[in-house]
């Protein structure tokens, strides 16, 4: 198999979109104001907050963990809490940076079904102790779409949003595939973000086709306070800051984003019908957005790998195939075909 084949492992894997691509080719003439003061900068906030209807404070970062964390910092003081799913990404993926950021905020983890926060959930942890020798909750994290590759339905959104009012939390949406779940539901980003009560969103650009770069929007003005310096203490204020913003340009002008997430959507899709007649192959969750989790035995699993596959077994076992924005549906079939084999054997 060639070295460069379309892989399954993660999204990550996949290469810059054209759109972003062009952008960033066409930020590099001549010379512009540096540390976010120029017009890339400003012209990708605007078409964020034409995007979402509102008028969002609009930061850019260079990676997830980064924006998770700090967003979540600016809404903790270091004695609170922030409730998350046990499958988090904050959780099992950032290597504590949430806490250091907040300067030890911790936080608490609740089980979910099908990677989704519940309201009862959330009640449970957040009215657990009262006491003042235990953590305040403070904040409510959830994933969109969620690591399981599900997603929150509006409904499901304004509940939790509800709770978190009631608790006198804040509601923070970590969007690494926030793309995904929009194509999904066939929801504008309003009306799965402030529309819903969600007070931060972290919008991924990386797996939507980026080279690098997050964006982080408060549509609660008071909660954005200072927070350009919090980007910069941490080493995300880019000093040719337009090299982040351009590319989202390219993205966002034309709905390339909405194409892409939906491209990957439908190639996940593809790969749950291809295999869902193959015995002793179980999808392990819904698929609603571009991944597929699927339970094999183990023998199956290492035979595919022997074959060249490469994809990750962290969530209870099960084999995570993610798909891209340039997947190409022939790669799909051949790995349906490649679990098929596998399988009879």
């Amino acid at each position: 198999m060639n070295n460069n084949s379309q892989q399954f492992a993660s999204d990550n894997y996949s290469g810059i979109c054209p759109e972003a691509w062009a952008a960033m080719q066409a930020a590099n003439q001549g010379h512009q104001r540096a540390y976010g003061d120029d017009e890339w900068t400003a012209c990708a906030a605007d078409h964020f907050r034409r995007l979402f209807e509102t008028d969002c404070e609009v930061f850019f970062a260079f990676n997830g963990t980064a924006a998770n964390s700090l967003a979540l910092a600016a809404l903790c003081q270091s004695y609170h809490s922030v409730i998350c799913a046990e499958s988090s990404h904050v959780e099992t993926d950032e290597c504590g940076a949430p806490e250091f950021f907040s300067n030890g905020s911790k936080l608490l983890t609740v089980k979910t079904e099908d990677g989704k926060l519940s309201s009862d959930a959330i009640r449970e942890v957040a009215l657990k102790r009262q006491d003042i020798h235990y953590p305040k909750p403070r904040v409510v994290t959830l994933t969109q779409s969620t690591e399981v590759g599900t997603v929150y339905q509006p409904g499901e959104l304004a509940r939790l949003s509800a709770t978190c009012r009631e608790l006198g939390l804040h509601l923070h949406m970590d969007g690494a595939r926030f793309s995904n779940a929009c194509a999904s539901l066939g929801c504008t980003p309003a009306e799965l973000t402030w529309k819903v009560g969600v007070d931060v969103l972290c919008f991924g650009g990386t797996k939507n086709g980026m080279a690098v770069g997050e964006a982080i929007l408060f549509f609660n003005h008071e909660l954005a306070e200072d927070f350009d310096y919090r980007c910069k203490q941490a080493g995300q204020l880019a000093s040719k800051m337009r090299f982040l913003s351009a590319p989202w340009v390219g993205l966002l002008e034309n709905g390339a984003w909405l194409r892409y997430g939906a491209h990957a959507n439908h190639c996940a899709q593809l790969l749950a019908g291809l295999i869902a007649d193959v015995p002793g192959v179980e999808l392990m969750f819904p698929v609603q957005a571009n991944g597929v989790f699927l339970q094999m035995p183990e023998p199956a699993i290492e035979a595919l790998r022997g074959r060249g596959w490469r994809f990750y077994t962290f969530i209870g076992g099960a084999a995570r195939f993610m798909c891209s924005w340039d997947t190409e549906e022939q790669r799909v079939r051949e790995l349906a075909a490649d679990i098929r084999a596998v399988m009879a054997c």
